[in-house]
């Protein structure tokens, strides 16, 4: 379904680099978890897969035709969906339901509106909040908001960025349950290993120079702590223990213990 070639970005203040010769391929219907640590440039290369950037080299590919990022066109922004770390940059309606109907009306689904409406929030589980203002719910009621109406358009690629920030672990849990029972082609952008490892068996990494590290299996990026160290995924400190102190590595990742 997409396929990169080469793409390199840099934004304009100073030449800065954010993505060095990256290339990707995704399959339709696979979920990936993009990692990497802060300033990695998962959230430029998530921005490049919306049409949001535009690399100053390189391919990008959408069922085999090359995207034109100068006029995506509306099929476009209806097929390819992306979530933001921060909810409330993407909230601008006044009620919940006004929200989710909104781009409904934009792509001129009007004859659906109520009924995807409805359908999506029980789904989501916000049926009750429908009639209340976005901005006043809390940061993971916000979040589920702003899926369920970008779900609501049925999108065949759904880009998210750091979706768990803002949740707590109940909507964490959900949050799981709901992407490994979604069709579409997924791709969430985290540093948050236990969650990549619950959501997708791909992993592609990151590397604070900006580069992909690696592109494989899950299973086989955490037996590679050398690997994780270098993509700065895994962390050291002291720990105490009654009396006893010592240090090792930590990724903050459970599987069969929390330590690597």
């Amino acid at each position: 379904m997409i396929r990169l070639e080469g793409i390199a970005y840099a934004y304009p203040e100073g030449d800065r680099p954010a993505l060095l010769e990256c290339d990707l391929e995704v399959a339709a219907g696979e979920k990936l978890v993009l990692l990497g640590s802060n300033g990695s440039g998962k959230s430029t290369l998530l921005r490049i897969l919306a049409a949001l950037y535009r690399p100053q080299r390189g391919r990008y590919l959408l069922e085999g035709r090359p995207v034109d990022f100068t006029r995506p066109g509306r099929e476009f922004r209806r097929e390819v969906a992306i979530l933001f770390q921060n909810p409330e940059s993407m909230i601008f309606n006044p009620t919940v339901y006004e929200e989710i109907a909104f781009g409904l009306r934009e792509f001129g689904l009007t004859e659906e509106i109520d009924s995807r409406v409805r359908a999506v929030a029980g789904r989501f589980g916000i049926a009750s909040l429908l009639e209340r203002n976005p901005i006043e719910l809390s940061g993971g009621e916000k979040q589920k908001v702003i899926l369920a109406a970008l779900l609501a358009l049925e999108p065949r690629l759904l880009l998210l960025d750091e979706p768990t920030a803002s949740m707590d672990p109940r909507t964490t849990g959900w949050f799981i349950d709901l992407l490994l029972d979604l069709e579409q082609t997924v791709i969430v952008a985290t540093h948050d290993l236990s969650l990549a490892y619950e959501i997708a068996e791909r992993a592609v990494v990151l590397g604070e120079e900006h580069r992909i590290l690696f592109d494989g299996p899950m299973e086989e990026l955490l037996a590679d702590r050398e690997l994780l160290i270098r993509a700065n995924l895994i962390h050291r400190h002291r720990h105490r223990h009654k009396g006893f102190h010592h240090s090792h590595y930590h990724t903050h990742f459970q599987k069969e213990n929390d330590h690597v």
